[in-house]
């Protein structure tokens, strides 16, 4: 108890960011992770705050030892997760909140077996796991770890809807669920989407060669029709690295840049993009964006 005291002291200890003003803002968010000589989070006012609890690498005594350790953010930047030094486990916490353990199933020994996926309210964790196959669906509102829908693991993890009210999987059929994994809607389709709407019935699909995309095309999971693929304008050298819904229903795309990455909003008719924001890369062996899943193009600096 000693130790969990000083620890929770040192975590959260602000530093300001070099050559930026420490200026107080309104429950500032996280902009983005990185890893340097431990993990910090570099907030929206400027202010990096050091993750010194949070494993980088899957320690010697595991399978995969040396693998680098997920670290995520919750898309709405207000919740971070990791595996904790102490005991291994996979930890939720808010910049000035408490530890709290996701499921004591997620342990250093899935790192590089399991790879946990966030809802963008960072209340709900799906792990996702080697076989292919999904491991933990657990419900940080409810304090419930559930088990696979049907009580099986052989199902494609694809993403939550941008309010976490829904999770989109893929087994012998596409099936939306409920947070309970009670299933709403079966639509009949060859896609595999990997965005759904707040509306629970449109889906996003990338189009083109993996790694490569292109271009996207849309589903309606009542029917299971889709639309014409529409080829998104990005700039020469850029793909269609991540493809999601926003709030408001805008379809939305991160292509990774020469110097980070680029944030568009797409027109679903026509692919024409609208340059929303640019993020550079900061000088780190590793850094997280909010809404990034355990492994993007961007995720690892180059050697």
């Amino acid at each position: 108890m000693k130790f969990r005291t000083a620890f929770a002291v040192l975590l959260l200890t602000p530093v300001a960011l070099s050559g930026q003003p420490a200026a107080a803002a309104a429950s500032p968010t996280i902009a983005y992770a990185q890893h340097t000589k431990v993990w910090e989070l570099v907030l929206t006012n400027g202010n990096v705050v050091k993750v010194p609890g949070a494993l980088a690498e899957a320690p010697d005594d595991v399978v995969n030892a040396g693998a680098r350790a997920p670290f995520l953010v919750s898309g709405d930047g207000r919740h971070f997760f990791y595996f904790r030094k102490s005991d291994g486990l996979f930890v939720e916490r808010t910049v000035r909140g408490k530890e709290r353990v996701v499921s004591r199933k997620i342990t250093t020994a899935t790192i590089d077996e399991e790879w946990p996926w966030v809802s963008n309210d960072g209340s709900y964790v799906v792990t996702t796991t080697s076989a292919p196959g999904v491991g933990v669906f657990a419900d940080l509102r409810t304090g419930k770890v559930l088990p696979p829908p049907g009580r099986t693991d052989a199902w494609n993890f694809l993403g939550f809807s941008p309010n976490g009210k829904r999770l989109l999987l893929a087994g012998e059929n596409l099936t939306v669920f409920d947070r309970g994994l009670r299933a709403q809607l079966r639509p009949k389709t060859r896609l595999s989407p990997m965005a759904l709407a707040n509306d629970y019935v449109t889906a996003a699909a990338p189009v083109g060669t993996w790694r490569k995309y292109r271009g996207l095309r849309l589903l309606n999971l009542r029917t299971g029709q889709a639309g014409a693929a529409v080829t998104v304008q990005l700039p020469r050298g850029q793909y269609v690295d991540d493809l999601d819904f926003d709030q408001a229903g805008r379809l939305i795309v991160r292509s990774r840049t020469g110097k980070g990455v680029a944030i568009y909003q797409v027109s679903k008719t026509t692919g024409k993009t609208t340059l929303l924001r640019t993020i550079a890369r900061p000088d780190a062996t590793a850094w997280v964006l909010p809404g990034d899943s355990s492994s993007e193009v961007w995720t690892d600096k180059k050697k």
